[in-house]
């Protein structure tokens, strides 16, 4: 199984052009439930697209960026989203003790992968890398 990180999925959810066409053929050429992403992605990005539509100001603003957010929920709604579940969490507080110099979310993201056996994608390979028994690919390049 993989794990979209939040970079990988917005490669696949934006990306154009030959580091978008890859991803994409990569993730086509796999089964349909080989690729997920997990529930704190999304809360990354849903905090996002909610900013980008609060800043919105004109009526144009502010149909460009529901319609973004919108694009964002189909895509999620296309794909498996890992919870950060009980066993996640035990994965969670045991990396903590590891104090690894990863941010929160990326280490929540890491504790959900080594609590399913995934490994993740994503181009922040240099902080993925310091979570022990984590398998980590970067599909963009």
């Amino acid at each position: 199984m993989f794990v979209l990180d939040t970079d990988h999925i917005t490669l696949l959810e934006w990306g154009s052009g030959p580091v978008g066409q890859r991803l994409h053929e990569r993730i086509r050429a796999l089964p349909e439930n080989e690729v997920v992403t997990t529930v704190i992605t999304y809360e990354e990005q849903t905090r996002g697209w909610m900013a980008y539509a609060a800043r919105a100001k004109t009526t144009a603003q502010q149909v460009e960026a529901y319609r973004k957010l919108k694009r964002h929920l189909d895509l999620y709604c296309r794909l498996q989203v890992l919870e950060f579940d009980e066993p996640a969490g035990v994965e969670f507080e045991q990396l903590q003790r590891l104090r690894p110099r990863i941010g929160t979310m990326d280490l929540k993201i890491a504790a959900i992968a080594l609590a399913n056996n995934a490994t993740v994608l994503t181009r922040n390979i240099q902080d993925f890398v310091r979570v022990p028994g984590l398998g980590v690919e970067d599909w963009s390049l």
